[in-house]
C-alpha cells in the first residue's frame, strides 16, 4: 500500500510488491545499497518508485550470486553489470574446476576403499594448481639433470619438455596417477634412480658424439627386438642372444644390463605410464620392447 498517498513505500510495503522479507529489504537498507529517499511521520523509512526498481536490480544480481560489494560498486556506476558479470563468471568457472576435483577424488576413494589419511593425501595433491604441479616437475628434472652437460642434448629437452598437465575436469583415473606420480617424484629411491640412469647416459658419451645418438640407438634396437618379440622369441634364446651381439658387440654385457636397467626399469616404465595417463596421451610406445631386452641381458650376462 502506498504511504498516505504520497507515491512512497515503507519497506513493508516493498517487502509485500516485491515478494522479499521485510528483514532482507531491511538489511539491504541499513547495508546503503537501497536509500530511502525520506522518513513519514512516524520515523519509517520511505522509497520512491526509483527505489523499487533498485530494490528489483539488487534482488536480480543478488540471486546472480554477487556480494552487495559488487552490488553496490553496479550501483554506484563505478563497474557494469557486464564487467562485474564476467567477473562473477570467472569465479564461478574457478568454484567449478574445483568440484570437478573434488568429484575425482571422493570417485576415487569410493572405488579404492581409501583411509582417510589417503583421502586427505589425494585431495591435497589433485588440488595443487597446474603451476604447483609444473614446479614439482621442475624440481625433479633440475635435480636429475643438476651438473651432467655431456647428457645427449635431445634427452636433455626431452627431459626438460616433460609437462604434467591435470585436466580440470580430471577423471578418478588421472586423479590417481597423479597421486602415485607426486609419490614418485618426491621419493628419493627414484630421484636416485633417475640420476643413475642420465649419469649413465653422460658416460658413455665422448666429445664427439652428435646430438641424438640417444634416442637413435632406442629406435635401432626397437627395429631389431619387436619383431623377434612379435614372434615369440623368448629372451633366453639363441636368437636373442644373437641379437644382443648386434646391439651391444661382444663386450662386458653385465654393463649394458646395468645400464639399461636404470634407464628402463618396471620403476621408469610406469613413471612414463602415470605422465601418459594424467595428459591424456597414448601409453608410451615400445615398454615391452625395452623390457625384453632387459630380460634378455639378465639371461645372457648370468643375472
Amino acid at each position: 500500500m502506498i504511504d498516505h498517498g504520497t507515491g512512497l513505500f515503507t519497506i513493508g510495503e516493498l517487502a509485500r510488491s516485491s515478494g522479499l522479507s521485510v528483514r532482507t529489504v531491511r538489511y539491504w537498507s541499513d547495508e546503503g545499497v537501497l536509500d530511502p529517499v525520506g522518513r513519514s511521520a512516524g520515523g519509517y523509512r520511505l522509497y520512491d518508485a526509483e527505489g523499487a526498481a533498485r530494490l528489483e536490480l539488487i534482488r536480480t544480481l543478488r540471486e546472480l550470486g554477487l556480494g552487495l560489494d559488487a552490488v553496490r560498486e553496479v550501483l554506484a556506476g563505478e563497474r557494469t553489470v557486464a564487467e562485474v558479470a564476467a567477473t562473477h563468471v570467472a569465479a564461478i568457472d574457478v568454484q567449478i574446476r574445483s568440484l570437478k576435483v573434488v568429484r575425482a577424488v571422493l570417485s576415487s576413494v569410493a572405488r579404492r576403499g581409501s583411509t582417510t589419511e589417503e583421502m586427505k593425501l589425494m585431495h591435497r595433491l589433485a588440488k595443487l594448481s597446474a603451476v604447483e604441479r609444473q614446479r614439482i616437475m621442475e624440481e625433479f628434472v633440475a635435480e636429475t639433470l643438476h651438473g651432467l652437460p655431456e647428457v645427449d642434448p635431445d634427452v636433455q629437452e626431452r627431459i626438460r619438455r616433460t609437462a604434467v598437465e591435470l585436466s580440470d575436469d580430471p577423471t578418478p583415473e588421472q586423479v590417481d596417477a597423479w597421486v602415485e606420480l607426486a609419490e614418485m617424484l618426491q621419493d628419493p629411491a627414484f630421484r636416485a634412480q633417475m640420476r643413475r640412469a642420465v649419469e649413465f647416459n653422460a658416460a658413455d658419451r665422448t666429445a664427439s658424439s652428435p646430438p641424438g645418438e640417444t634416442v637413435w640407438f632406442a629406435r635401432q634396437l626397437v627395429e631389431r627386438v619387436a619383431p623377434l618379440r612379435e614372434r615369440g622369441v623368448a629372451p633366453d634364446s639363441a636368437e636373442a642372444r644373437e641379437a644382443l651381439r648386434e646391439l651391444f658387440g661382444d663386450g662386458d654385457l653385465s654393463g649394458v644390463l646395468e645400464r639399461m636397467t636404470a634407464g628402463f626399469d618396471e620403476r621408469l616404465a610406469r613413471y612414463r605410464e602415470l605422465i601418459a595417463v594424467i595428459n591424456r596421451q597414448a601409453a608410451p610406445p615400445h615398454a615391452e620392447d625395452f623390457a625384453w631386452v632387459v630380460a634378455a641381458l639378465r639371461v645372457a650376462a648370468g643375472g
